[in-house]
């Protein structure tokens, strides 16, 4: 009996049989994923290119030759194999994020993921996400690694990939001339269908967002507003204001009661005296880009993340005016905006509304009812919530909050009914519903301060609307769910008397299209700081003005 071959062996002599030139390497790992990590870019495709299967053909091998062309300096011995090993496991996360979230992976979602906490980041971690990325991502790289690369003359290594990318180059121009006008006008009305593409999208993206990076590296954020002084309304002031500007996360109004949602997820805001804003739209679709966005001066049109870093915000502005700011974060920190400020981290806080490492936002009123007693002068405190973070709505609010049964009880929302993901985002609606009111209720109480509360969310949500999960879409993709957001005004009446504001004229704007665009402005206007960095136009206060002798 012959003795078989001991596993060692085994495996060299199955590496001595795993030989390829580089090019050809990255050639093979480029359609590898092309093929298995692409599930929405054939979906989006077959869409598309509906009843014209020829043209669909022309497109992907277009798109092949393109990244091949694109990707061939890496084909160089000394990269192709940390290349392509990279390749293979960035396409197989974000193909899993992809198929199953309908999450898109552009520069500001590359930026999500490189600015989020362990916290959060471990409920977008499950086993079906680790199964996925060892079966597509780690396997085949193993494989890569174990490939030998053929021997090449020198002068043929470093000249090939060049050669081959020109050629490639040439080949993608030739099979889009083949049926331009079509191609031309997928590329310019579906860029669903570009944005859906593996490894191109997550790859081209990126490198966008290492380049960004490295422009802003030193970048001092210039003064803004330092000329920003108390109104004449201070000097009538009989107590210091206290006014809280909680932002809210990924709540949609379409979700709130207030905005006639079917279900009744704010009756407790309900029974107060606020304003309800009901057209409000965002300046992103995540936390990286809205918060930043909405604490600047800089309208969305105008604003990206270089010019946002490049100047101060708001709450700089206030604090050149003389209010104590304060930033309180139950979220995964103030994205700079705070570098100025006093800042305090609630999120990994223990007591009774902490569990397994997180806490909700009913952390914020214990502590809030301690500051209070110190208060001398005027403040604005920015409470920062987790509100209704995803994927694991679940944990954003107590188990006895929970309002809408049977609820998910998983970060695997596709393993859930719609029902039941439905129900866990509107418990956390309930249970933000609860906290706002708590707090209007604790500042309605305090009749040594005067008080004031503006909440609004960063982002909306998607819950599985047209294979959406989550949020992140590109803005210009981006459903309604994700870019519609609520906004609640609440001033007690000492608040409103010093500073001239009529509830009542507020209330008739209630369905005025709105922004956060907006918040700059009128968080100045709302607290008569003057500077010559504020804009009245954006305003959301200033058309009531001629009506504060009413209020």
């Amino acid at each position: 009996m012959t003795d078989q071959p001991s596993t060692p062996e085994s495996l060299r002599r199955l590496r001595a049989q795993l030989v390829a030139r580089p090019l050809t390497l990255l050639g093979s790992v480029v359609l590898f994923v092309l093929l298995v990590d692409n599930n929405t870019f054939w979906r989006i495709g077959s869409d598309v290119f509906s009843g014209h299967p020829f043209a669909f053909a022309g497109m992907v091998a277009a798109l092949y030759c393109l990244t091949v062309a694109v990707f061939s300096p890496f084909a160089l011995p000394v990269f192709v194999k940390p290349f392509s090993i990279f390749i293979l496991i960035l396409s197989s996360v974000t193909g899993y994020y992809m198929d199953t979230l309908g999450a898109f992976i552009d520069r500001e979602m590359i930026q999500n993921v490189m600015v989020t906490t362990v916290t959060e980041s471990k409920h977008l971690i499950t086993i079906g996400f680790l199964l996925h990325v060892a079966l597509y991502g780690l396997l085949p790289s193993a494989i890569v690694f174990t490939v030998r690369l053929k021997p090449q003359p020198k002068l043929i290594a470093l000249g090939t990939p060049f050669l081959a990318g020109a050629i490639c180059l040439l080949l993608t121009l030739g099979l889009l001339a083949t049926n331009f006008k079509t191609y031309a006008s997928v590329l310019r009305e579906r860029k669903d269908f570009l944005a859906s593409y593996q490894p191109g999208a997550p790859v081209v993206s990126t490198f966008r967002y290492v380049a960004m990076m490295s422009k802003t590296l030193n970048t001092v954020a210039a003064p803004l507003g330092e000329d920003a002084t108390k109104g004449v309304s201070y000097a009538r002031a009989a107590k210091p204001v206290l006014t809280l500007l909680v932002v809210g996360e990924t709540a949609r109004a379409q979700n709130f009661g207030l905005n006639g949602y079917q279900r009744d997820t704010t009756p407790e805001l309900a029974k107060l005296p606020i304003v309800n804003f009901e057209e409000v739209s965002s300046c992103g679709t995540s936390t990286a880009v809205s918060l930043p966005c909405m604490f600047s001066k800089l309208p969305r049109k105008d604003y990206s993340f270089e010019k946002g870093k490049a100047q101060q915000n708001l709450l700089d502005v206030l604090a050149y005016a003389g209010l104590n700011v304060e930033w309180w974060d139950n979220n995964t920190g103030h994205k700079g905006l705070a570098d100025r400020i006093e800042a305090r981290n609630f999120a990994s806080n223990e007591g009774e509304h902490c569990r397994e490492g997180e806490c909700d936002d009913g952390a914020f009123l214990p502590a809030l009812r301690a500051y209070v007693d110190n208060i001398t002068e005027d403040t604005v405190l920015v409470l920062h919530q987790i509100g209704s973070h995803g994927p694991s709505y679940f944990m954003r609010y107590p188990p006895e909050a929970e309002k809408f049964a049977p609820a998910c009880q998983t970060p695997e929302l596709k393993s859930c009914s719609p029902e039941e993901v439905l129900n866990a985002y509107d418990n956390t609606i309930a249970y933000t519903d609860k906290t706002l009111a708590e707090t209007i209720n604790f500042l309605q109480a305090q009749e040594s301060l005067s008080t004031a509360m503006l909440y609004i969310s960063d982002h909306g949500e998607s819950l599985g609307e047209g294979g959406l999960y989550l949020h992140g879409a590109p803005y210009f993709l981006a459903p309604k769910e994700q870019t519609h957001v609520p906004m609640i005004l609440w001033m007690s009446d000492s608040f409103a008397a010093q500073f001239g504001h009529n509830t009542g004229c507020l209330d008739e704007s209630r369905t005025s299209p709105l922004s956060h665009d907006n918040l700059f402005h009128s968080a100045l206007g709302m607290l008569d700081i003057e500077t010559q960095v504020y804009d009245e136009a954006l305003d959301l206060f200033a058309p009531c003005a001629a009506n504060k002798e009413q209020s």
